[in-house]
């Protein structure tokens, strides 16, 4: 990470109440970072975490060079003081033993046990050069600031101290400040965190706590060497992270042992932020030692993103993402054991719903486009996409009707059926792949269907829609909860409407099994990209070809390119690319396919090699790796059917590409050498879609070679389980030694479910 340019965050926030949400986070002013020791100093002990430190000066550098005011509570000069004065204590020794022994040769020497107070004394003054260091890479100055409980206790102090940090905040520096540990008493215990102007300075816990309230600063990032609170200690089973800590939440957890170093543990650094939260200061408790994570954690969070515990007193309206999980797993799970007929129950409900509250779902998507349309924010694409209509809805309700009859050949089908030996039988069934997260923008029809492939294949469901359809998504998933509750299963399948961010959804990787991304190509990179440890399901492009041969019928080829590219340009299935054998060039086919672009009003771009053949030529492409989403599309010349196949394994993104030729021969070649998801002969690239594949409807398109490719329907969204049945059979009865023989013996398999 680079501060580069002075980025100024409009940040127009009073301190008052502490924020209420992450997302406000970014309007936070007044930031103090407080490093705990085991975050400033190594692993061993030995000294400070150099690496660490310089990555985070890098962050509150830029952080502070955007306008806000970064304060920093600092631990590390005790470790550092201790490092010094061992080295000292063992060059003089070794000195000391050279001089009385006359020997080259140092024996084992013993490091006498070095106290707190005399280490920090020698450390302090390193440690603040090494910041001051650090800061003036970024052109950022720096104070120290030494303190006692006096400082705040004393009311002359206190002011002095106040006034003080005011003053180098207006002028742009960033003070460090830490606890006197050269003078300071022997640590007691926590009993005086009690009310907002009570709180004793014996840590740096409590430290940043009271100078968070002091300053009034808006934020308080405590960084240590765990990931946030846990409901117990985090080496225990079972142990789950916190996201949220309300104030009464205490005796819901169970605190473990202090850090390797430091003088709180976390019930103190608990009870610190919970009494900063009373005096109107968010913080958030985070681990500053992961080294994938260190170099940003400190953005991250004033950004937003869902990092370490967040101490807040507005209890949301609803249940959290991660309940939401466990309810639809829990919910899933159920939906699971039902009998094939009643999945399709519930679906053919879902259908009846759709027509029976038609007005209802057209008002709120009415609400929808029109606030749409007055923000100005979305394309016309984006808007025709939202927009849903009688004859929309009357399609999905045919859809869905498909997937329930698919849905009685679904989950617990026997796969494979195999004798091993005798009285020892092995099955291969369809399971549910268990907890989806389908992500989709702009699209609401999307709810429905993916709701209907999730009942089908018995697969809990977490949604997350774009806000810009949200009163119609609503009432869609109130339908499909409606649907679902007559076999009293509503929980299967859940609508996340907090205000969780995508890539805080990816990062879920312990909840959910499957993400399937339905929107832009830069939708699914990004959720490819934040998707860390969850597989993720769909195309990040849709660059499809057309390939006019020279054996092609002028009929068919200029219906196929004018559907391919006019009927929905924004569609991933539309063609991007016309490649067109050189024979063709100066010809009449050739010309009619382009007064049809034109009277279409396609904007041309010209390939390198057409482009060369033209005295004229439109404008030469940028890139044959476009895909334009409009009314746009490449045109390019090949020499051959192989020279087009080549093209579109270069260039291609591996979703569905056109042959359009009369010559058998040739369309078979092209069918069976390219490796593409979708690949057609003769016939529109927008037939690549689960409803025209007879599935009913589709949770996306993947292009990945292995699980599901193309459409995705029912059959992409289970996977499978091995059922073995025996009558107490050992591997050892199958050794050289042993009394049994491996049979193997393929059965035939009948159409029965495990249901």
């Amino acid at each position: 990470m680079h501060t580069g340019s002075i980025f100024r965050v409009p940040l127009t926030r009073s301190h008052g109440k502490a924020l209420a949400h992450r997302s406000e986070f970014r309007q936070a002013r007044r930031i103090v970072v407080k490093l705990g020791s085991a975050v400033v100093t190594r692993g061993d002990e030995g000294g400070l975490a150099l690496g660490r430190l310089a990555s985070i000066v890098e962050q509150v550098a830029m952080l502070q060079n955007q306008g806000r005011e970064m304060m920093i509570v600092t631990s590390g000069a005790v470790a550092f003081g201790k490092q010094r004065l061992r080295h000292e204590i063992l060059l003089s020794q070794s000195v000391r033993q050279a001089l009385h022994s006359g020997q080259n040769q140092l024996k084992e020497m013993a490091i006498p046990v070095l106290e707190a107070r005399a280490c920090a004394a020698a450390g302090q003054s390193g440690l603040m050069a090494l910041y001051e260091a650090m800061f003036t890479q970024y052109s950022t100055c720096t104070a120290q600031i030494l303190v006692t409980n006096l400082d705040f206790h004393d009311e002359q102090k206190r002011r002095n101290l106040s006034s003080t940090l005011h003053e180098l905040l207006r002028m742009n520096i960033v003070p460090i400040i830490n606890t006197n540990d050269a003078v300071v008493p022997p640590p007691v215990p926590n009993s005086d965190l009690q009310g907002v102007n009570v709180i004793s300075i014996k840590d740096n816990d409590s430290l940043a706590a009271r100078l968070s309230v002091e300053m009034k600063a808006d934020l308080l990032i405590a960084l240590s060497d765990v990931e946030g609170l846990y409901d117990r200690p985090p080496g225990m089973d079972n142990a789950k992270l916190i996201d949220i800590f309300y104030p009464g939440d205490q005796q819901s957890i169970t605190y473990g042992s202090k850090s390797r170093v430091g003088m709180g543990g976390m019930e103190a650094k608990v009870k610190a932020a919970l009494w900063a939260l009373q005096g109107g200061t968010s913080v958030v408790i985070a681990n500053g030692t992961h080294p994938k994570v260190t170099g940003h954690v400190i953005t991250d969070i004033v950004e937003g993103k869902k990092v370490g515990t967040f101490f807040s007193e507005v209890k949301p309206a609803g249940p959290t993402i991660e309940q939401q999980t466990e309810m639809a797993r829990s919910g899933g799970r159920v939906l699971a054991s039902l009998l094939p007929e009643e999945r399709g129950e519930i679906i053919c409900r879902l259908a009846e719903l759709l027509t029976e509250k038609k007005e209802d779902i057209l008002n709120a998507n009415k609400r929808d486009v029109e606030l749409a349309r007055s923000s100005g924010r979305l394309s016309l694409q984006l808007l025709n996409r939202l927009s849903l209509s009688s004859s929309k809805l009357n399609s999905l309700a045919i859809g869905l009707r498909q997937i329930a009859v698919s849905s009685k050949d679904s989950v617990g089908r026997v796969l494979r059926k195999t004798r091993i030996a005798n009285n020892l039988e092995l099955e291969q069934i369809t399971v549910p792949i268990g907890v989806l997260l389908v992500i989709f923008e702009s699209r609401p029809d999307c709810l429905p269907q993916v709701a209907a492939l999730a009942i089908a294949s018995g697969n809990a469901l977490l949604l997350k829609g774009g806000k810009e359809a949200a009163h119609t998504n609503k009432i869609l998933h109130q339908l499909t909860q409606e649907a679902l509750s007559i076999h009293g299963i509503q929980d299967a399948i859940q609508l996340v409407s907090t205000r969780e961010e995508v890539e805080d959804l990816c990062r879920l990787d312990k909840l959910i099994d499957l993400i399937i991304p339905r929107g832009s190509s830069e939708l699914v990179r990004e959720i490819q990209k934040a998707a860390k440890g969850i597989p993720v399901l769909g195309h990040s492009e849709g660059i499809c070809h057309v390939y006019i041969d020279s054996e092609a019928s002028i009929d068919k080829a200029i219906d196929i390119v004018k559907d391919s590219k006019c009927d929905y340009p924004s569609a991933c299935n539309a063609m991007e690319t016309l490649l067109v054998h050189r024979d063709l060039l100066r010809t009449p086919m050739f010309d009619q396919i382009i007064d049809m672009l034109r009277t279409e009003e396609v904007k041309i771009h010209a390939g390198p090699k057409f482009a060369s053949y033209l005295t004229f030529s439109p404008s030469e492409v940028k890139s044959l790796r476009t895909e334009y989403g409009d009314l746009e599309c490449c045109i390019e010349v090949v020499d051959s059917m192989q020279d087009a196949v080549d093209h579109v394994h270069k260039y291609g993104s591996s979703h569905t590409d056109v042959i359009v030729t009369e010559n058998e021969e040739t369309a078979e070649q092209f069918l069976q050498q390219l490796d593409s998801a979708c690949v057609f002969w003769n016939a529109s690239t927008r037939f690549a879609d689960g409803y025209r594949f007879g599935l009913g409807a589709e949770v996306g398109i993947s292009t990945a070679r292995i699980h599901a490719r193309g459409p995705v329907g029912l059959e992409g969204l289970l996977t499978t389980k091995w059922v073995l049945r025996g009558e107490g059979h050992t591997a050892a009865d199958f050794s050289e030694q042993g009394s049994m023989k491996f049979l193997h013996e393929n059965i035939p398999v009948s159409h029965r479910t495990l249901n």
